[in-house]
């Protein structure tokens, strides 16, 4: 009688296997899936604290640094971000729908790529606008406060007031994955979408360049007329103290400091 049963028994523990296999191989294929959806993730958020920061760069108060093209700055997320790895870092570089240009690591189970299109790849700014210029919250800071205490040099007579947090989005569409296959659920339905934000508060005090920095300080035409009695004193005693060393701009002139490109190397970076 033992003998009989132990003969019934063969192969049970291999059928019991066999049975939670059913259940268990599909969802171990598909754990790649979920480190994919979190590189994903982990990209959307670079590629938004990308198009944050870019906006340090821009839209200067002052009018010399227009906001850069909302396009343009999503073409450079799109193939910076959103390409393959090896993406060379080049201006006017724009990510193809083919797959020389595409991240082979996103991709399902079947080769098909996770990201359709890179127009798939969207951009916005604050609440949803399309224009970087509606990236700053609804009011703005007070940090302007302390600094509007002397009448004509002030935060609001120069154009220094904090304008709010900027905010910058980055959303991409995923692809579902093929349907037909049982196991395949509910990734063949997700319709997922990957969104993430970065906000900034601006430091308004701080210039692009020497060219704002000279707008500014023309905005304190009072100020400087006040002062120009003094110029030459002031000019000899910056003089004195450097001891001649070192080429000081002129009080109240910061066009000798200008950065200047010299031709032929903005001829290089445009070739590039």
């Amino acid at each position: 009688m033992p003998a009989r049963q132990s003969i019934l028994q063969t192969g049970q523990a291999l059928t019991e296997f066999l049975a939670i296999a059913i259940a268990l191989v599909p969802l171990f294929l598909l754990l790649p899936m979920i480190g994919k959806y979190q590189d994903l993730a982990h990209m959307t958020q670079m590629a938004s604290r990308y198009a944050a920061f870019d906006a340090t760069s821009y839209g200067d108060i002052d009018g010399y640094q227009p906001w850069k093209p909302p396009a343009q700055l999503a073409d450079e997320i799109r193939r910076r971000f959103y390409s393959n790895s090896d993406a060379p870092i080049k201006t006017g570089d724009v990510a193809g729908d083919f797959d020389a240009n595409r991240n082979l690591f996103w991709r399902d189970p079947y080769g098909n790529p996770l990201i359709r299109k890179f127009s798939d790849v969207s951009v916005s700014f604050g609440n949803g606008a399309s224009a970087q210029a509606n990236g700053f919250s609804t009011g703005s800071g007070a940090d302007g406060a302390p600094f509007n205490v002397v009448p004509l040099a002030n935060a609001a007579t120069i154009g220094l007031q904090t304008r709010g947090v900027y905010t910058a989005n980055v959303a991409v569409s995923v692809a579902n994955l093929p349907a037909g296959f049982k196991s395949i659920a509910p990734f063949d339905t997700l319709n997922l979408s990957i969104q993430r934000q970065t906000s900034l508060l601006f430091d308004p005090w701080a210039a692009a360049t020497t060219v704002s920095t000279e707008k500014r300080v023309g905005r304190l035409a009072p100020v400087n007329s006040a002062l120009s009695a003094v110029e030459p004193v002031v000019d000899l005693a910056i003089f004195a103290l450097d001891m001649g060393q070192v080429k000081t701009p002129d009080f109240g002139n910061l066009q000798p400091w200008r950065d200047v490109v010299p031709a032929d190397r903005l001829v290089a970076v445009k070739q590039q």
